[in-house]
């Protein structure tokens, strides 16, 4: 599967953006998705993930409650909206995915096979 990351810009702290990942190639249900952020100086980090038919998700404590990931299968889409953003949410955030019949640490990247490009969110104070 082929995913493509989208949606970032510049946000003011307290405000929302929503990020998409669009999904192309192998069928989109096959999938456990995931987004994964990456700042500057830092290694990358679990953000959220969703189940192949969107009824189980997980996310990190610093996102809990604030962010949203969900999906629409019949669009091979998946989506993070972000809302009570901090400056501490400025990343290059990435969208991935793993075969659904895998197990392990869904919070791992080593998991996830399938990556997508990077996208920008740079939220000022």
């Amino acid at each position: 599967v082929q995913l493509q990351a989208s949606g970032g810009g510049l946000v003011q702290a307290g405000g929302s953006r929503r990020l998409s990942c669009a999904a192309s190639g192998r069928t989109f249900s096959h999938y456990n998705l995931g987004w994964f952020r990456q700042a500057p100086g830092k290694e990358r980090e679990f953000v959220a993930v969703i189940g192949w038919n969107g009824e189980t998700t997980g996310y990190t404590s610093s996102v809990q409650g604030r962010f949203t990931i969900s999906r629409d299968n019949a669009k091979n889409m998946v989506y993070l909206q972000m809302d009570s953003l901090k400056p501490e949410d400025t990343a290059v955030y990435y969208c991935a995915g793993y075969e659904r019949y895998i197990g392990g640490d869904t919070k791992s990247a080593s998991l996830y096979a399938y990556w997508g490009q990077g996208t920008q969110v740079t939220v000022s104070s």
